[in-house]
C-alpha cells in the first residue's frame, strides 16, 4: 500500500520487525566511520571500563533505526525530504546480542505554504528486548495524494 500525507494522523504508531545487533555491525561501523574507541574496538580495555564489555557506537542506532523504519513501508512511496534530527537522545548502551525494534509514531501533520506536500512530526524510539535505548524527533516532508 503507498501512503502519502492524508493517510498520516497524529497519534499513529508503527513498530517494527526486529533486528539483532551483531560484532559484524560494530566492526563495519568502526571501519567505515574511522571511530575506532577502545570502549567499542578492544574487549580488554571494555572489560575494564565502565560498562564492562564492549557497547555499539551510539550512533550505530540511528541508522539501524531509519533502516528497522524503512522496513515497514510506510514512508518510502511518499518521501521528499528529511528535515532534521532533534533531541536524539542516547538512554542506554547499545550491545552486541540486543534485538532492537524502531517504534515510529505520528506527532503532528500540517501542509507546506505550497500545499502540494506535508509536513510529518514523527517521534522514533529504538527498543531493545528490555527497555527504550534510544529516541528522538526526525521530521519529514511528504506528498501528498495525487489529485488531492
Amino acid at each position: 500500500m503507498a501512503y502519502y500525507f492524508e493517510d498520516f494522523q497524529p497519534g499513529q504508531v508503527f513498530l517494527s520487525q526486529g533486528r539483532t545487533i551483531t560484532e559484524s555491525d560494530i566492526v563495519s561501523f568502526a571501519g567505515w566511520s574511522w571511530d575506532t574507541n577502545p570502549v567499542h574496538t578492544d574487549a580488554q580495555s571494555a572489560e575494564h571500563g565502565r560498562f564492562g564489555d564492549r557497547i555499539a557506537h551510539g550512533l550505530l542506532g540511528l541508522p539501524v533505526a531509519m533502516g528497522l523504519a524503512s522496513r515497514l513501508g510506510v514512508f518510502e512511496s511518499c518521501s521528499i525530504a528529511l528535515l532534521g534530527i532533534d533531541g536524539w537522545q542516547f538512554r542506554r548502551p547499545l550491545w552486541v546480542g540486543d534485538t532492537v525494534r524502531c517504534r515510529g509514531e505520528i506527532l503532528a501533520t500540517r501542509l507546506t505554504s505550497k500545499e502540494d506536500a506535508g509536513i510529518l512530526r514523527r517521534r522514533f524510539t529504538l527498543l531493545n528486548q528490555r527497555e527504550e535505548v534510544q529516541a528522538g524527533e526526525i521530521g519529514l516532508m511528504v506528498s501528498r495524494r495525487p489529485g488531492a
